[in-house]
């Protein structure tokens, strides 16, 4: 600390970079060929930095996430590091704008950041400061299993349990709905009874197909089916639940913990999904864990699995942790799987997050 004071906010630096994937999705809801991510530093005056990503799913998004991040920086600098007043504040500055879309992904940022950051001050892991200990997550590999068709995710399967993986995500949303179940079956035989397959349909259909194409997979050992319908149509996945006899899985999608609410009251899932970048970073992932231990509801993370390894062990109800590899690349110490797939925190300060410095002027937008 400085002068035995808690250190303030200083400044912050937001880069934003295009990360190739190995393996490009299409989904039934959009393609994604490379990780639009914007790299975040919050810097404090005691010397350290906090360091945090934001995924945009574009690369149109980069520029305004940018431009967010810098406008509510300006608004922190001479701050207090006490992350859940630094995120009161700028809810409050952005109240008559609506906390949504860009200007909370650029507050969810700046939250993990100074998450991360206080963490560092305190020299203990986030999930050691949050109060709970480390402990080795069930984690499915979320890499790949586009619409590819039956024969290429079959062959991607085997690829994706290699490393130890007991559980993977398949997409679905072909044009013809025989392609889903032929895609589920093709991969079903390639990687045997032992391994788990969620399935998602990236929000593509209307709840009357959803309701079809549903019931099409009744039978099969499937352990969810995530967002069938348009993420913030909570009755039509409502409908869509109360006659699928397959878990529903919503929650990636939602704006923080009040449309997390929204989904809940409306009885739309089975499971709920969390995603860091979305649900309000750090402050709001605490406040959304509340919400689904007061209903018993299986919380899992979507993607940003460095921080959310660290968010899911201290949630009551966890369920699975989603793992991609997308920010690997630009990390110096790339958060890897064990050999059994499970995904266990780093041991050391704060979230794990370190720049590759060289990578990142490599991939620079």
């Amino acid at each position: 600390m400085v002068d035995g004071n808690r250190p303030t906010i200083q400044g912050l630096r937001a880069r934003p970079v295009i990360v190739p994937m190995a393996r490009p999705l299409r989904t039934g809801g959009g393609s994604v060929s490379a990780a639009p991510l914007v790299l975040i530093d919050v810097e404090t005056d005691a010397g350290i930095a906090g360091r945090a990503y934001i995924f945009t799913y574009g690369a149109f998004a980069l520029a305004p996430v940018v431009a967010m991040l810098e406008s509510l920086a300006e608004m922190i600098v001479g701050d207090p590091l006490a992350p859940l007043s630094v995120e009161e504040k700028l809810r409050g500055r952005l109240r008559l704008l609506g906390a949504q879309g860009v200007a909370l992904m650029a507050l969810a940022g700046i939250d993990q950041a100074s998450w991360d950051a206080l963490a560092k001050l305190h020299g203990v892991p986030l999930v050691k400061l949050l109060g709970a200990e480390p402990i080795p997550l069930a984690a499915y590999n979320s890499n790949g299993l586009a619409l590819s068709g039956p024969e290429a995710v079959a062959a991607e399967a085997v690829e994706l349990v290699e490393p130890g993986f007991s559980a993977i995500k398949l997409r679905l949303g072909y044009p013809d709905a025989r392609d889903d179940r032929r895609a589920y079956e093709a991969v079903r035989r390639a990687v045997g009874d032992d391994v788990r397959v969620m399935t998602d349909y990236n929000q593509c259909l209307s709840p009357a197909e959803a309701e079809v194409r549903v019931r099409n997979l009744e039978g099969e050992d499937i352990e969810w089916v995530e967002e069938p319908v348009r993420f913030d149509d909570y009755a039509g996945c409502a409908r869509v639940r109360e006659k699928a006899r397959l878990p529903i899985q919503i929650g990636e999608n939602c704006w923080g913990p009040h449309d997390m609410e929204k989904a809940l009251d409306a009885g739309s899932c089975d499971f709920f999904m969390a995603d860091a970048g979305k649900i309000g970073g750090v402050s709001g992932w605490l406040r959304a864990q509340s919400l689904a231990d007061g209903c018993g509801m299986p919380l899992s993370s979507h993607l940003y699995p460095e921080v959310s390894a660290h968010l899911l062990v201290t949630a009551p109800t966890r369920h699975w942790l989603e793992y991609v590899d997308w920010a690997g690349p630009v990390l110096a110490d790339p958060l890897v799987p064990a050999s059994d797939g499970t995904v266990t925190v780093p041991d050391r300060p704060g979230i794990g997050i370190e720049w590759d410095e060289a990578a990142v002027d490599r991939y620079a937008a």
